[in-house]
């Protein structure tokens, strides 16, 4: 099977950010005009600050440039995934179970592209939500979005 762009990357990447004790949440280098925007979410056992994303900011920075892997120009942006996180992958979601998501499909269900719901179970390749006390499984693979919705 052929990687992405963005699975290649986060693969060098993520040894150099563990290293620096946090974990790469996610990455997504959308190609777009005449420089590609890489974004680098971290996150650590206590958040992440502004410094510490600065800090990875530079270290990643200066791999990405000694690996020359990046064709051509570049902006490179580091943040915490932040309340309303998105999730890369469904691994991500078991730590989230009964908190409400939302997710946006790739292509129309039964005339619906976004879903909202409380997570009610995970799988290797899915979830399902609980919608108005209805469930709703979603393969990952049919999803262009997921997100936490932050309740205050």
């Amino acid at each position: 099977m052929r990687r992405t762009f963005e699975e290649t990357l986060a693969e060098l990447i993520r040894p150099e950010v563990e290293s620096m004790g946090f974990v790469l949440w996610g990455l997504a280098a959308p190609a777009k005009g005449r420089k590609r925007l890489i974004r680098i979410y971290i996150d650590g056992k206590d958040g992440v600050n502004i410094d510490q994303c600065a800090d990875v900011s530079r270290q990643v920075g200066l791999m990405l440039d000694v690996e020359d892997i990046v064709p051509g120009a570049y902006d490179l942006e580091v943040s915490s995934p932040g309340l309303e996180r998105r999730f890369f992958s469904p691994e991500q979601l078991r730590d989230y179970l009964g908190r409400t998501v939302t997710a946006q499909a790739w292509e129309a269900r039964e005339g619906r592209r976004r879903y909202t719901g409380v997570l009610t179970a995970c799988f290797d390749d899915g979830f399902t939500l609980e919608e108005d006390g209805e469930p709703t499984t979603l393969a990952w693979t049919d999803l262009k979005e997921v997100r936490l919705v932050h309740e205050f």
